[in-house]
């Protein structure tokens, strides 16, 4: 069984086929789906799906584009929608100074809420940073020092240098289709020494379909495909790929009862 960390399920080209989306990921062997969240308006549907579907979880969270639309969101607000029994994780947040849609300073701000929901409740943060290495580290090391809470970086595209930087922290990296493109040499290297014990896989669907699927809308059920391929990179069977990130995330999320 395969578990795709980290989806949208109620995002335009899933949402409108969400069954037949499920029922074709079902059949590919994914097992379970973690629906995240990235507008506090979308927290209500989110957890909606993970309550009609036994094999999807929730998170609520502020994706750092929309960090300025939420500069008021209070960590008390977080913490009541984590109650909520499906609702096993906190974001996507971070900082992604790529597109910069948000005040960096505003994310940042929103970044650390994040961080204090996450220690307080227990519930694996779920970070999202693009071209913000160095303040994404510094926050994450400087909350660290505040308490313990657990995380994860999603869809890691970022360098080595931070790959172990954050494993130093006790982080666990998730990879996404990305890493099976042709252009993603580097990542591909980090892919095969990340170790075993903080390895995930998921698909960021509807973006990022993995080869050989490029071109189409990205789906769950091509978590397989992106399985298949870090599985070659590290020397193992699929088998056992699917087996590793399983035990990861059942003993990350525990909250999904798994």
């Amino acid at each position: 069984m395969l578990i795709d960390s980290h989806c949208h399920l109620e995002y335009k080209g899933l949402v409108e086929d969400q069954q037949g989306v499920l029922s074709r990921a079902r059949a590919a062997g994914i097992g379970g789906f973690l629906s995240i969240s990235t507008r506090q308006r979308e927290w209500e549907q989110v957890i909606a799906t993970a309550t009609r579907e036994s094999d999807v979880w929730a998170s609520v969270g502020i994706h750092p584009h929309e960090a300025d639309a939420h500069a008021d969101l209070g960590g008390t607000v977080l913490l009541e929608a984590a109650e909520h029994p499906r609702v096993i994780a906190i974001g996507e947040t971070g900082l992604d100074y790529y597109y910069d849609h948000s005040d960096r300073q505003t994310q940042q701000d929103l970044f650390r809420t994040h961080i204090a929901v996450a220690r307080e409740t227990g519930l694996p943060l779920i970070v999202h940073t693009r071209d913000a290495e160095a303040d994404t580290l510094a926050i994450l090391t400087d909350e660290r020092e505040k308490g313990a809470y657990p995380a994860l970086i999603h869809c890691f595209t970022a360098s080595a240098d931070f790959a172990r930087s954050v494993l130093d922290l006790g982080l666990t990296i998730s990879l996404s289709g990305i890493v099976t493109f042709k252009n993603a040499k580097d990542l591909q290297d980090i892919a095969a020494w990340i170790p075993e014990d903080r390895l995930l896989v998921e698909t960021d669907a509807p973006f990022l379909a993995p080869v050989p699927n490029r071109g189409k809308v990205c789906e769950p059920a091509f978590t397989a495909d992106t399985a298949r391929f870090v599985a070659s990179l590290r020397g193992i069977e699929a088998e056992a790929l699917a087996a590793t990130t399983t035990r990861n995330f059942v003993r990350l999320f525990r909250k999904a009862g798994l």
